[in-house]
């Protein structure tokens, strides 16, 4: 990687450039593991109490900086309400981490195993050295979400996140240098995808959130240098909407979940499958509330396209749908606002498994709804997918939880959408080509920054076990 490569960051509410930074070199990614590899026995030896201390002074460092992240943020996403939440969500995460990881950490009690006279207790040893790669739509909180239990479990750390929105990088840096002993363990570069291959090369274990295609990149890479990877993908989440729904309350929930930060979220929920019987209401009151669902230039919340190469993708989306049938029930087509692009929330019927839309991950506010006749015809068609991180299934209780059972993804909101967005406390896996790796979510999720080594104990020097029979006949 060329030394002082100067990275030009986009506007999303212009689409002009207006920000540049310089990406972090090999040379300067080598040196930033060194010192932190350096420092990490320290932070590993002051103990679980010790880290939480230091961490839950960064978490006031956050919130006495939240202007400076906040502005950062909303000029590198066009958005201001997910901003303001990132940077709570951010601190009340340390908080929370502080509070779980301590009896978490504590190495086990011997327990007596098959053989006479012998104990095995556990021994939890950090990876010295935990790389984060994290993408460009929630930027503060998808850096930090799996920095935090790494440094909780005693690691050091090393996050890049995406190039495409660097800008709240300096004021993190700001609460970092502001909490003595934190700057050791946990520093925060810029760079694109050269940044992140010799991230990769230099840490101890990678944690990355982003498409399948860059995760593909990432895990074979990581296998390469014999590391492991937690990798958090994209996904087609669908939702089921049965007879039994409360057809008000489960439109107001998919219109959320579908359109939250203008649908670019790996949680959204990307296809509606309702069926016939209500699939025409259920349409109309989705339909009539998107319709009323405004742009961040006209005082609503839906914000601009962050990425451009996404403007892109949905428009292909679109574009493909309409050429196969589909029919948009309102917004339906990307507009430009003062050079800004934008999505109004989009909802398209007519629509098959033949379409993009229905298929690959759109990332935008589009919310594509199709009839379905039995219940074995919904499970299908939602398993009908390269995907499977999450989903949602309206109706009464005992058939909606029946139902999302038989779904393959990592997670299912029952009577809601999207819940892992603010739910953090049920641990989840990835299905098919969503993910890697254990579960962020739940106490579990710090285990993954954790080597487990056994202490095998023999309590006497008896030598009356088989084994030393066995060898004794060998003499």
């Amino acid at each position: 990687m060329a030394e002082g490569t100067t990275l030009h960051v986009r506007c999303p509410r212009s689409g002009q450039v207006n920000y540049q930074c310089v990406a972090a070199s090999a040379d300067d990614v080598r040196a930033a593991s060194a010192r932190l590899r350096a420092q990490q026995p320290t932070w590993q030896q002051r103990g679980a109490e010790g880290r939480a201390q230091i961490m839950q002074q960064w978490a006031e460092s956050i919130l006495a900086h939240k202007s400076a992240l906040i502005d950062a943020l909303t000029a590198d996403t066009g958005r201001t309400r997910e901003s303001e939440l990132e940077v709570y969500g951010l601190a009340e995460l340390i908080k929370r981490w502080c509070r779980q990881a301590p009896p978490l950490l504590t190495d086990s009690a011997p327990i007596a195993t098959s053989a006479p006279n012998i104990t095995v207790s556990s021994q939890y040893v950090p990876y010295p050295l935990v790389g984060v790669i994290s993408p460009w739509n929630f930027p503060l909180l998808l850096a930090l979400i799996d920095a935090v239990p790494a440094l909780m479990a005693g690691c050091a750390v090393l996050v890049k996140p995406s190039e495409i929105t660097p800008r709240f990088i300096e004021p993190l840096r700001a609460t970092i240098q502001a909490v003595a002993g934190l700057a050791d363990v946990l520093e925060v570069i810029v760079g694109a995808a050269e940044t992140g291959q010799a991230l990769i090369a230099n840490v101890d274990s990678v944690a990355f959130t982003g498409s399948v295609e860059t995760g593909r990149k990432v895990g074979a890479a990581a296998a390469a240098h014999f590391i492991p990877a937690f990798l958090e993908l994209g996904g087609k989440d669908p939702a089921i909407v049965l007879p039994t729904a409360d057809l008000d309350y489960a439109s107001s929930a998919l219109l959320w979940g579908s359109t939250s930060n203008a649908g670019q979220a790996c949680q959204s929920i990307e296809r509606i499958y309702a069926h016939e019987s209500i699939y025409e209401e259920f349409v109309s009151r989705l339909a009539a509330k998107a319709a009323r669902t405004t742009l961040t230039v006209e005082g609503g919340p839906i914000g601009p396209i962050i990425a451009a190469d996404q403007v892109e993708i949905i428009r292909a989306h679109l574009d493909d749908a309409y050429a196969k049938g589909a029919v948009a029930q309102c917004g339906g087509q990307i507009e430009i606002h003062d050079g800004g692009a934008y999505c109004r929330p989009t909802v398209l019927v007519n629509v098959n498994h033949d379409m993009l839309v229905m298929r690959e991950e759109t990332f935008g506010p589009i919310m594509p709804v199709m009839p379905f006749a039995t219940s074995e015809e919904a499970v299908q068609l939602a398993n009908d997918t390269t995907y499977g991180l999450s989903a949602a299934v309206f109706g009464a209780e005992a058939e909606a939880d029946a139902l999302a059972r038989r779904i393959d993804a990592g997670a299912i909101s029952i009577n809601d959408a999207a819940l892992t967005a603010i739910i953090y406390d049920g641990e989840k896996t990835s299905f098919k080509a969503s993910g890697l790796g254990g579960s962020r979510m739940g106490a579990s999720a710090i285990k993954r920054f954790l080597r487990t080594k056994a202490l095998i104990h023999k309590h006497d020097q008896r030598d009356d076990t088989w084994w030393y029979a066995e060898a004794k006949r060998g003499i």
